[in-house]
């Protein structure tokens, strides 16, 4: 027999179903409340050599910080320094196209994502809202891609204008083709996972494969990865072997480094590949198989973006939980990002955020372009700002 319908439940339901994700941020990502973030969250300190920096080079720099599910992007705007950011799912890689503008951002909960965001070009002329005369070029998301959890997307890398990612999980490296309703598989994979069939080992994730030096193709490029043995022992496990177990893969899959620890983010620039060596807390480049440090930074290394001479590089608060994989650091407690002339060998300024734990990616646009996301503020958008996620175009 039925119960009997609670008419005043029923409506206390209908009530708070017809104002849930009203604002673009819940839709995005889910209420701000429930994954932990706060106004703390997004407090910084920052030297004031590192804004002029960045108003001297003209760019937004893009900075995701996975565990706070934040995309935060800063830039100097008309005289002042305005960071933004965008909530999403706990972000890692993150690459953009410097002509269009357009930025792609991988995150790595279960499903993974792959999000596509461009510049706001004009809203569309509407009668129902009174939208402003003069817009900024705010990135607006514009398509997205599930995959698989198990894909463990990391780094991301445009590589003669398409799209790669490092598939952990699979220890190789997918071309993401977000037009594509197919699942991306690997295309590249190093010798070492290729087992005796000739097939690469794909079912679980052996060697934390997790960052793209890009070149001008996938064989030109260069990869980080925790180690090049396939055993029982795998990341993630508290008996992993990590101390100089880190190695740098070429395009053809062999080893052409050695000697490092847990590397993050190889990088292709000013004629060298660098590479943070994270466990250490370095930053640094690679010459005849061997690791250069060109300087020490105060917590996990990762994250890294060149311009000119300059390197961005991120910098982490060594989780508890992780210790093991920093036997170079102690409890450094930092997250933020510091600027590094790579011709000086000179610090030039920094960026911190109290409340944050970890960098993963960083990249950069020109100002021209975009001063970075329309959200501000961890709270509701307001009306002005609700009315152009209503009726924009990129």
């Amino acid at each position: 027999m039925a119960k009997k319908i609670n008419q005043k439940l029923k409506k206390i339901l209908l009530d708070r179903q017809v104002k849930a994700l009203r604002d673009p941020a819940d839709v995005l990502c889910g209420n701000y409340y429930q994954s932990g973030l706060a106004s703390e969250s997004l407090s910084y300190k920052a030297d004031e050599s590192f804004i002029i920096l960045l108003k001297k080079l003209n760019i937004t720099l893009f900075v995701t910080r996975e565990y706070e599910h934040l995309v935060i992007a800063l830039s100097p705007q008309k005289g002042k320094f305005l960071q933004s950011f965008v909530h999403l799912p706990h972000p890692s890689g993150l690459v953009t196209d410097k002509k269009s503008g357009a930025t792609y951002i991988a995150t790595t909960r279960n499903p993974n994502q792959v999000f596509e965001f461009r510049p706001l070009k004009t809203l569309a002329d509407r009668r129902d809202r009174k939208l402003p005369k003069k817009i900024q070029a705010f990135l607006m998301p514009t398509r997205s891609k599930f995959l698989c959890g198990s894909t463990y997307l990391h780094d991301m890398a445009l590589i003669n204008g398409k799209l790669y990612a490092n598939s952990v999980g699979q220890n190789g490296i997918i071309k993401v083709e977000l037009g594509r309703v197919e699942t991306d598989e690997p295309v590249w994979w190093p010798r070492c996972i290729i087992n005796k069939g000739r097939q690469p080992h794909s079912q679980q994730n052996y060697i934390q494969l997790n960052s793209i030096a890009s070149g001008s193709t996938l064989e030109r490029s260069f990869f980080s990865a925790s180690s090049d043995c396939v055993s029982s022992r795998r990341p993630g496990h508290l008996n992993y072997p990590v101390n100089k177990c880190g190695v740098i893969f070429d395009g053809h899959g062999e080893v052409i480094a050695r000697g490092l620890t847990r590397p993050h983010s190889a990088r292709i620039a000013a004629g060298r590949l660098w590479v943070a060596n994270s466990g250490y807390g370095e930053f640094g480049y690679i010459e005849k198989g061997r690791f250069i440090s060109v300087v020490s930074l105060p917590g996990w290394t990762r994250g890294l973006s060149i311009i000119n001479d300059i390197a961005f590089i991120g910098v982490s608060r060594v989780i508890p939980k992780y210790k093991r994989y920093a036997p170079g650091l102690a409890n450094q407690d930092i997250c933020g990002v510091y600027a590094f002339d790579v011709k000086k060998a000179k610090i030039l300024g920094s960026i911190s955020w109290p409340y944050g734990n970890q960098i993963f990616a960083i990249d950069w646009l020109s100002s021209r372009l975009t001063p970075g996301f329309i959200f501000e503020q961890v709270k509701e958008l307001n009306e002005r700002s609700r009315d152009i996620f209503y009726s924009y175009r990129t």
